[in-house]
């Protein structure tokens, strides 16, 4: 892999590996794929992959999450949602290493869509390890950092912010705002490097990496790509600095976003 992640060629290269997984989660990842195959048989499921942090080799125990794809041969049904949320309970109480188990559920129809290829079907092609099964990024293309990506990746954030205001500003003074934390903070930091990943010309999914990289574009609204990216880290969430995140830092992205790369494709 040449800098910026990308390949000798100029593509994204895929980032995790298995052989890259720390030795504190080695063997969760060996129970997550026993209870995989035994949740799921293989009328059901076509592959099973991991990604984030434990695939890319920066896993901190106690605090990093199991992240799941399984690609089903049909769309998920509401059994399949059933088996793979006792699948995340079942991880998450044996191993105290991991904070939190979560797991996808697509078809493979879906993530081999035209619609998905350049969000879906690139997240699993760069952003995937395999786990089990065949390798559906065999699949896909290759992928570069335009802005075609950028727009199909996060061209939708201005939908997630209304939800985002309610939960926090309904939620009561002594209310558990860390899942709300953490869907907002990676997303917002996510969404700030992908609007200038073409100019950058390169991929990250380091947090912090990604806000520095952004506030190398956007001085002025670099403070706020920081908090976001200290969020991600926080255990106890700061309530103000959600509210500055959501209610200033997300309206602006979301504007700033649909300017430079457009709105992503309407999914039905």
């Amino acid at each position: 892999m040449t800098d910026r992640g990308l390949d000798a060629d100029g593509f994204i290269a895929r980032e995790g590996s298995l052989s890259r997984v720390p030795a504190r989660f080695a063997l969760v990842v060996d129970a997550t794929r026993e209870r995989i195959a035994a949740a799921f048989d293989g009328t059901r499921l076509h592959s099973a992959y991991l990604y984030g942090s434990i695939p890319r080799g920066t896993a901190t125990p106690g605090v990093s999450d199991v992240d799941l794809l399984l690609a089903l041969h049909n769309e998920p049904t509401p059994a399949d949602r059933e088996a793979a949320d006792a699948l995340e309970a079942a991880l998450d109480a044996e191993f105290g290493q991991v904070d939190g188990v979560g797991v996808l559920l697509f078809g493979t129809g879906t993530l081999l869509s035209e619609l998905e290829r350049h969000d879906l079907g690139w997240f699993l092609a760069c952003l995937c390890t395999p786990l089990l099964g065949p390798d559906l990024a065999d699949g896909l293309p290759r992928y570069r950092p335009t802005s075609l990506l950028a727009r199909e990746t996060n061209g939708d954030l201005a939908l997630a912010l209304p939800g985002w205001h309610n939960r926090l500003h309904t939620a009561a003074p002594d209310a558990d705002l860390r899942p709300l934390n953490r869907a907002v903070s990676r997303r917002l930091v996510r969404t700030a490097f992908t609007l200038v990943m073409p100019r950058w010309g390169g991929w990250t999914s380091d947090l912090a990496a990604s806000a520095e990289v952004f506030a190398t574009y956007y001085p002025e609204r670099a403070d706020q790509a920081r908090l976001a990216a200290e969020a991600t880290r926080a255990q106890a969430p700061d309530r103000a600095a959600l509210t500055v995140l959501i209610d200033d830092f997300g309206p602006w992205l979301a504007t700033e976003y649909l300017a430079v790369h457009g709105e992503k494709a309407p999914r039905p």
